[in-house]
């Protein structure tokens, strides 16, 4: 029986609490971009590990930096001067007994497959570089690797975090940047670039969103179109807004634009991101594996993007915990929200984490349906049940099942 201590919270909930601030950096962000494109190399680099050698090998490709380029735009015009590029860094294994695997083609490979299916207007031979600065790991973290364990060993001593539900913010804010993201509203307002960021905060029952998202500079040929397409599509956003379960919503739209300063007064993007030529993007700094950035959760300090799926417990332990919160959530009846930490030891089986804490906030009605000792019973024993079928969550996270950004 692994160390669980389970706490029945009697302050106020992440939705219960007065504010609340939550940010979705969406499709086309710096750091979405290196979290995104580097699981796919990740990904691609485990799936062919496992078809040379029959298991997964030691590598970490969570090291990432987009470096921003430079590019020369205006209205009606717009060209890229000096390429965006990706550094890949951290560990990995270019050869098992006499098998030698092409790491550097294959994480190339999979980041400009990632380029070219999610945003197709970065010509990926001349507007990126990709630099692969990955090394072979220390002998000890490879002995970890050395028996074709169905469980492995944790690589690290570390903990992560999980929380569920969703909140109503936190479904708001990533449900604006999907709809500004979307097929239909870029078929309806082809002139917006992918780079889209949203920034709400709930104050009790009223909601204030910041929305950032470039607009095309070779689509708009003026000032005064730029600042009527901007109205258009921001009016398309609050229409959105007002459906939210909110008694008052606001949506602001490129705050920094200034009426009067021409293409220095606009946001303005050649192919769809602000890495083009003003931000550069780093593993780690975008969405939590919720699809969010909530600052009222309690948060890891791993970033789950580009690690191992097997043993790497910032990547596990992370979609492992968001995943067991939810299924609690959903099956236990009476918890209105619940946190569940993970913590790891290194070298010790990824399925017996060092000590599990739960934090668990019951509904009003939940208080009067059940007692605290059946909700720690049930948590207690779905905990169980998602460790002991660690071996094929792991496999899932290997295919690329679950998303974490």
């Amino acid at each position: 029986m692994p160390d669980i201590v389970i706490d029945i919270s009697r302050s106020l909930s992440v939705s219960e609490s007065p504010v609340e601030i939550v940010e979705r950096k969406g499709l086309g962000h710096p750091d979405y971009i290196c979290d995104a494109s580097l699981e796919a190399a990740s990904v691609a680099l485990s799936n062919e590990y496992l078809k040379k050698t029959g298991r997964v090998l030691h590598y970490n490709l969570d090291k990432g930096l987009l470096v921003a380029g430079q590019a020369d735009k205006g209205f009606g015009y717009g060209r890229i001067v000096e390429p965006m590029e990706l550094i890949v860094g951290d560990r990995a294994t270019y050869s098992f007994g006499k098998v030698r695997l092409p790491v550097a083609a294959i994480v190339k490979n999979a980041v400009r497959a990632w380029f070219e299916a999610n945003l197709p207007l970065v010509d990926v031979k001349r507007h990126l570089k990709i630099r692969v600065a990955l090394k072979p790991g220390s002998t000890a973290l490879k002995g970890i690797f050395s028996e074709a364990d169905a469980i492995m060993g944790a690589n690290d001593t570390s903990a992560a975090v999980g929380s569920a539900p969703m909140t109503t913010t936190e479904n708001a804010v990533y449900g604006m940047e999907r709809l500004i993201n979307s097929a239909a509203f870029k078929a309806r307002f082809p002139e917006t670039g992918a780079d889209v960021k949203v920034m709400g905060v709930r104050t009790e029952d009223a909601m204030e969103m910041t929305v950032a998202c470039p607009f095309f500079a070779r689509l708009i040929k003026s000032e005064g179109e730029y600042f009527r397409k901007k109205a258009e599509a921001l009016s398309a956003m609050r229409a959105f807004a007002k459906n939210l379960p909110f008694r008052r919503v606001s949506v602001r739209l490129n705050t920094l634009d200034k009426q009067g300063q021409g293409a220095d007064g606009a946001y303005l993007t050649v192919i769809g991101t602000s890495a083009e030529d003003a931000d550069s993007g780093q593993v780690g700094r975008g969405n939590r594996v919720s699809g969010v950035i909530s600052l009222n959760r309690p948060s890891g300090t791993e970033a789950a993007a580009g690690k191992n799926p097997v043993s790497h417990v910032g990547k596990i332990y992370s979609l492992l915990a968001h995943r067991m919160a939810h299924e609690a959530h959903t099956r236990i009846s009476g918890i209105a929200e619940i946190n569940i930490w993970l913590l790891s030891r290194i070298g010790a089986p990824i399925n017996r984490p060092h000590r599990i804490y739960v934090k668990i906030y019951l509904s009003r009605t939940g208080r009067r349906r059940i007692t605290e000792a059946a909700v720690k019973g049930q948590v207690t024993r779905l905990i169980v049940e998602r460790l002991s079928q660690i071996g094929a969550f792991t496999s899932e996270l290997t295919r690329g099942v679950y998303p974490v950004c």
